[in-house]
């Protein structure tokens, strides 16, 4: 889904793989977060961390009605708490990309497809 956007300069089209590398870019910079998983990977149990490149495969974003809505799909590090990982992610999700396209997002659903072992620093 493309998201078209007319100013006064003109129509901008804002692509999914761009909203999902800034989604998946705040998303990996929040403590907590291994990285990010496909959307299909509980289905099919694949555990694989998606690589940087790869990010629109974790990330969904859609319109509804004159809203827009953003579901994304982590690996968080086992041992911490998942409530606190997810809440932050979804502030640095919703703020990355509202600055980024100055568009209002409703919602910015967090999916836990998995845990793994945290190996990040502690801040």
């Amino acid at each position: 889904m493309d998201i078209d956007k007319t100013t006064k300069f003109g129509s901008i089209n804002i692509t999914l793989d761009a909203i999902a590398a800034v989604a998946g870019n705040a998303a990996m910079q929040c403590y907590g977060v291994v990285g990010m998983a496909s959307k299909r990977s509980i289905r099919e149990e694949i555990n694989e961390l998606l690589k940087k490149e790869n990010y629109r495969k974790g990330v969904l974003a859609r319109k509804k009605k004159d809203d827009y809505e953003v579901d994304i799909y982590i690996v968080i590090g086992y041992g911490l708490r998942i409530t606190e990982i997810v809440s932050q992610v979804q502030k640095k999700v919703k703020f990355d990309l509202e600055k980024a396209f100055s568009i209002k997002f409703k919602a910015v659903n967090v999916y836990v497809q998995g845990v793994e072992k945290y190996t990040g620093s502690e801040d």
